[in-house]
């Protein structure tokens, strides 16, 4: 479980294929002796398990399964990602509550400054439309964000100055890629609307 509060940084070192997938090393801003084999670490968004540790690096596997849903398949060495360690009984909840559960990929439409801070628009598949509120929240290459603007294909949120600073978002541009995962309660909700009007149904 996570926040969607982004506290680390990484970059890819290698992408090796591995059988059913492939397997990535990475080099995160933060000592690599704090991570346990078998840790939880989301990568932009992908919660992914610590495999092996190095002295400066460690290294996670991708299934194929998440490299056909994320934004994976497509990262290389160099590539900067968004790091947050999972979340401990009693830690701060400063963003919302995040799976790391990657619901569908969206494209950067609009990156555009507004005052200090910057204005992001993100086309997302129809079929995550009814998970995405003005006022809830999402989260966009694991970042927690509040919904400003809502449409059948697309969403708008705002981004502070801090934000765009300390994450990934500073690197992106229109047209890129990005994870998305829905508020966990909007998509419990939308499951039991499903079911609302079948026979039997209470």
């Amino acid at each position: 479980m996570f926040t969607g509060i982004i506290t680390h940084l990484g970059r890819v070192l290698a992408v090796a294929p591995g059988a059913g997938g492939r397997r990535l090393r990475i080099a995160p801003d933060f000592p690599v002796a704090d991570l346990a084999i078998g840790g939880s670490v989301a990568h932009d968004g992908i919660c992914l398990t610590v495999a092996a540790c190095g002295p400066d690096f460690y290294e996670v596997f991708l299934a194929e399964e998440t490299l056909a849903r994320t934004t994976a398949w497509q990262w290389q060495p160099g590539r900067r990602i968004n790091l947050e360690r999972a979340l401990r009984l009693g830690d701060e909840l400063g963003g919302h509550l995040v799976f790391g559960h990657v619901d569908a990929t969206g494209r950067i439409l609009a990156l555009d400054p507004v005052g200090e801070g910057f204005r992001l628009v993100v086309g997302m598949p129809e079929s995550l439309a009814p998970l995405v509120a003005v006022k809830g929240s999402i989260a966009v290459d694991g970042i927690s964000l509040t919904v400003v603007e809502a449409d059948s294909d697309r969403f708008s949120v705002a981004i502070v100055p801090h934000t765009f600073r300390v994450t990934t978002l500073c690197d992106r541009r229109p047209g890129d890629a990005v994870n998305l995962e829905a508020d966990m309660l909007a998509r419990y909700v939308a499951r039991q609307l499903q079911f609302r009007d079948l026979p039997g149904s209470p």
